[in-house]
Formats: C-alpha cells, structure tokens, sequence
C-alpha cells in the first residue's frame, strides 16, 4: 500500500504539529507520523507539565508567605501528588487539542515509527505492529527532537537516578535530591522541590548559572534559590554515585578538591542529544554535523533538496517556540512564500522559576566581544508600583543598546512574570525600534511593563521613577 502527499513530517511535537497544520493551510496534503506521543516531550514531559508543577509551587509559596498580607494559616498541609495529576489533565487537554487540530485541517496522523527511504519516500512501521507501510512525499520535514542526555559517570535507573521526565512525576517526593545540571530545568525543579521543602542541591560545572545569560540576572536568581534553601554550587562536577543506606553516595570535583555527599535521589538534568539514529538519513542523503544534529540552512533545508530538518534535531535552537517559528519558516519555504530566514538572535529564552527570568539577544560581555560600544539601561522592580503591590520587588530589566545607533543589542529581566514581558522588547527588536521609541510608548499603570519603559529610559539617563 502506498499513499502520497505534498509534505509527510516525522515528529508530531511543537514544530511538527504546527508544521503539518500550516501546511494544511496552505492548500497541501499533508500527514505527520508519530510513534509516541502527540505533541511531543514539550507538551507530555517538558515546557507544560513543568509549568503546571511551577504554579502548584508559587501557590504554596503565597501560603507560605501569608503573614506578610495580614493573613493567617494554621496546620498548612499539601499534596504533590495532585499537583503531579493536576498537570497531567492539563497535558491531556491540550494533546485533544492537537488531535482535533489535525482533524480540523484534515492533517492525516500515522501512529509509528517512521523511517527514510530515499529524499521522497518513507517506511512507516505502525505502533500496534502490524505490517510497514510506505508512502511518498514532494517534500520530508524531521522534527523528530531530542532526548535527555546521559552522563559519562553514571546511568540513569528512573528510581534513583532520574531524568526530568520522572521528576515530573515524582510521587512520593524524596527527602533530599541533588540536580546536576544549571540550565532552565535544573532551575525549574530546584525552585519547586525546594518550596516543597525537598533538601536541594544544585551543581553546575561551569562558574555560573544559566550560562550564557546575562552575569548579574544569574548571580540574582542563585541569591534567590539560596533564600530557599537550596545549596548551590558552581564549578562543580559528578564524579560517581553508588547505592548506599537506601539512597546514593555521591562523589563531586570541586575546584576545592574531591567532596562527598548522600542524597535520596539525584536528577540529571544535563543536556540533550538529537534522535537521529534509525532514521535512515544515509540513504536519503541528509547529512550531520560534529555534534550529530541535522546540518540545515538558513531555510531550515537540509543537504538533501526535498528534506527539511526543524526543532531540536537541528541543534540550532532547542526550544518549543523556535520549533515553531522553524516549522512554519520551512513550509512556506516549501510553498513558494519566500518567508525571511530564521534570526536566532530575535529568540527569547526563558526560565519559569521564581523569579522568573527572560531574554533575547546579546549580553554586555557578547555585544562587547562583538565590537560594539553600549549604553545599558537598568531599572529595579524596587522601584516598581504594581511591584510593590504584589510584593515581588525582585528582580530587574536591563536593556543594553548600542551607543551610536541605538539599536536593541539584547535585553534581560529577572523577576515576578517576566517571561509574559519578554515579548514587547522582543518586538521592539524585530521592528528595529530604539529604546527611545519604547520610552515614548505609553505604558499602563500600575503594571510591571512599566518596568521596562523605565530601563529604556535609563538607555539616556532619563528614568523618572529612579
């Protein structure tokens, strides 16, 4: 049996899901093959699950903190397991959501595992394990993502030594964990284990947090996981782990020398490696870089002229939302609009701790590595009305421009819900506005996006609130 389409995507995660739908739009036939499940690890073991767990904790966090606001909790119990199925309904909801999205734009969906017969042809072998099927294409997109990375010193066991993907679903918590690993997740879990009041310990092996944020937002939100209780330490790597008195011995290189440590459980959460292997890219000719990731263009095209390579697997941006940007760059691509090519330096990043932080561009070490004079503008959140309403005053924005034309280099906040600000500056950068046009634009108040009118402002020294 064969079928034939204008575009077969391999992966229904974020940019594959929302591939297959723009191409739907588009007037092409188009189907998406899948062998787990619909919406990929973003939705069922990454970006949604783990904010869902996020506001359990901000939650319990307010609780907590009810004495500041005149009120007062006796005997204050809480139960991680319904915040694990809280999140797991929200997960469900939105993969029937893309379910009837694919049914909407009538986008066929292949439960299976699919594989590259040639620059046009694939094999689809279904999940149920019945017989393989092959079907033909004009066009190939893979979007077939990544999967955590494991560590050279031990390997993971899903009990005691877990990845992200059963700490979502830890149930019970486990009385201490050590997190290897300080990007967006290891932040993440250490902020929601910590309110829980699991005894966190947090290594990275590199002299910072977050590394490649901006210095001052890593330096602030290490202070603030301290507050927590969390013990944080930089320049720190795993050396081993063995079983020991019901949890784990564990060994560390620290710049001081060897130390040792016992933990119930510990989380890796230390990178990711592109799932390419099976895929038969060989025989369609689509070749890899060093590291293994899918080589593409700035099209998203790889060296195969009917193959395109979007999310994750091509290494370039792994992040849900570049996935989708990729995913809708390629099929227009495909279909003759002549999109503009993918500008990674208009992405914004974020981290959906507490306090959040958000950024898009260059930090003052890169745009000076780069050549460029600056001006940066800093306002406080201390400063802040809305901010002090909500007694979040941690946290600031800074905006760094370049001196001469007053082009928005790169801007970066730390504080309560700046992941839901990013995106005025972000647009502001797209646009090429300057940070003068963002100081005229009339901001409501109170609100925290004052904020970032403030640090515009600061740009030229002319902040009123500061």
């Amino acid at each position: 049996m064969s079928d034939a389409y204008d575009l077969i995507v391999i992966g229904a995660g974020p940019g594959g899901y929302v591939a297959a739908i723009r191409a739907a739009q588009l007037g092409m036939k188009a189907a998406v093959v899948e062998k787990a499940e619909i919406g990929g690890v973003c939705l069922n073991r990454g970006c949604i699950p783990s904010k869902a767990l996020i506001r359990n904790a901000e939650v319990l966090s307010l609780f907590k903190r009810a004495g500041e606001f005149g009120i007062s909790i006796e005997n204050l119990k809480f139960d991680f397991g319904v915040a694990v199925e809280r999140s797991r309904k929200a997960v469900d909801r939105l993969v029937k959501g893309v379910e009837f999205l694919f049914k909407k734009n009538k986008v066929t969906l292949y439960r299976g595992t699919g594989r590259l017969l040639s620059s046009t042809q694939i094999e689809v072998k279904p999940a149920d394990g019945g017989s393989a099927q092959q079907m033909t294409a004009r066009h190939l997109i893979i979007a077939t993502g990544t999967r955590n990375k494991p560590l050279p010193s031990m390997t993971t066991d899903g009990r005691q030594i877990i990845t992200s993907d059963e700490a979502l679903r830890l149930n019970p918590l486990p009385a201490s964990i050590l997190i290897v690993g300080g990007g967006a997740t290891g932040m993440e879990f250490a902020y929601v284990f910590a309110v829980y009041g699991v005894q966190v310990t947090l290594i990275e092996m590199l002299p910072g947090i977050l590394p490649g944020e901006d210095a001052e937002v890593s330096k602030l939100l290490a202070e603030s996981l301290k507050k927590l209780g969390v013990i944080v330490m930089t320049s720190c790597q795993l050396d081993g782990a063995k079983i020991e008195g019901g949890g784990l011995a564990v060994t560390l290189k620290t710049v001081e020398g060897p130390k040792t440590g016992h933990f119930e459980k510990v989380l890796v959460a230390a990178g990711r490696q592109p799932n390419v292997e099976g895929l038969g890219l060989e025989a369609a000719g689509v070749g890899l870089n060093e590291k293994k990731y899918i080589t593409t263009n700035e099209f998203l095209q790889t060296s195969a002229e009917t193959i395109y390579a979007i999310g994750d697997v091509a290494g370039k941006s792994l992040l849900a939302h570049s996935a989708m940007a990729e995913g809708v760059i390629a099929v227009e691509r495909i279909a003759g609009k002549n999109p503009p090519p993918m500008n990674y330096d208009n992405v914004p990043r974020c981290v959906y701790c507490q306090p959040q932080v958000a950024s898009v561009g260059l930090t003052e070490e890169q745009a000076r590595a780069k050549g460029h004079e600056i001006k940066v503008g800093k306002f406080s959140f201390k400063a802040n009305g809305k901010a002090l309403a909500l007694a979040e005053t941690e946290g600031f924005i800074k905006i760094i421009a370049d001196a001469k034309y007053g082009e928005i280099l790169g801007v970066h906040m730390v504080g309560a819900e700046v992941t839901e600000l990013i995106g005025e500056v972000t647009l502001a950068k797209v646009l090429e506005a300057t940070p003068m046009e963002i100081r005229r634009t009339i901001h409501p108040h109170p609100t925290l996006s004052e904020a970032v009118m403030e640090a515009a402002a600061m740009v030229y020294g002319e902040a009123i609130h500061l």
